[in-house]
């Protein structure tokens, strides 16, 4: 553990209110080893263990332990015992402040904010930049696996229904001309023209979808301002304000949800299958290729 992070604990450093579901290296640095203050490094795939951390913080492991074993696609929110366990062995306690982060960014420590929102947990935020604005500045990192949690929390999940959704729900929500339903994929992905990573989908998208990439809400790792990040949703969904979003296994899509906060919008929910569950062969899912409309 970092010096930092252990005069920070031995100092009482005060967290305080969070500024909003966004947090800055500053922000987070100031306040690093405070009580009740857990960092988390939601990294995925290749970005998963790389071996660098922020000091002190421990692995919110989405592909592993915080994603339902049994789902027949990855990636896929666990039911709310599971969940409890989960975040009781990472230390997490109901009062404590959450702040998670990625090696890519902000790819998918998104999806670890908005499934303790799910959870019914509002007190966490994601770093701005993630791990490599982080390092940027200079800031203090371990390397290695993180050590065991030496207190197991006493958190408790508190379901939220309506944050994460089902494939009925969006297909109802495609019907629904005051309801918009935002892919955060590649355009290429979107439109099928590139092939999907999974094997077995189909490519192209849903009949009604609209192409928003979670990229586009970015500036290089970082959110965009609220008032370009409400351009960005306004020139792909209009005047709708009600806002579904997915993507490839519901990860990127809640940079979308994030960005959609930050923007002002408010009900919005994150379809938890997404196209790993929506582009299976079925009769049932409809799938379109090309632009939107094609």
């Amino acid at each position: 553990m970092g010096e930092d992070v252990r005069a920070g604990r031995e100092r009482g450093a005060d967290i305080g209110a969070l500024p909003g579901p966004l947090v800055t290296a500053g922000w987070l640095a100031a306040r690093l080893g405070a009580p009740g203050l857990l960092v988390l490094d939601a990294s995925v795939g290749a970005h998963r263990g790389s071996g660098t951390r922020i000091a002190g913080a421990g692995v919110f492991d989405i592909d592993g332990a915080l994603s339902d074993p049994a789902a027949p696609v990855p990636h896929t929110m666990p039911d709310a015992v599971r969940f409890t366990d989960g975040m009781r062995a990472l230390g997490l306690n109901d009062a404590d402040t959450v702040v998670a982060y990625d090696a890519a960014g902000i790819h998918s420590s998104a999806r670890a904010w908005w499934m303790l929102r799910a959870m019914g947990f509002d007190r966490a935020a994601v770093l701005d930049g993630g791990l490599p604005a982080w390092t940027a500045a200079g800031l203090p990192v371990d390397e290695g696996a993180p050590g065991p949690v030496p207190v197991r929390g006493g958190f408790t999940a508190r379901p939220r229904p309506g944050l994460l959704v089902d494939a009925r729900t969006v297909a109802e929500a495609l019907a629904d001309p005051a309801a918009a339903v935002l892919d955060a994929r590649t355009r290429g992905r979107f439109e099928g023209t590139e092939p999907e990573p999974r094997a077995g989908l189909r490519g192209g998208h849903m009949p009604g979808a609209v192409s928003l990439p979670f990229g586009r809400l970015q500036d290089e790792g970082h959110m965009l301002p609220p008032d370009e990040l409400r351009a960005a949703f306004a020139g792909a969904a209009g005047d709708r304000e009600r806002l579904y979003f997915s993507c490839g296994s519901g990860v990127t899509a809640c940079v979308l949800a994030l960005g959609a906060e930050l923007a002002g919008y408010r009900g919005t929910a994150v379809y938890d299958g997404s196209w790993s569950e929506w582009g299976l062969p079925s009769p049932d899912r409809p799938v379109a290729a090309g632009p939107e409309g094609g």
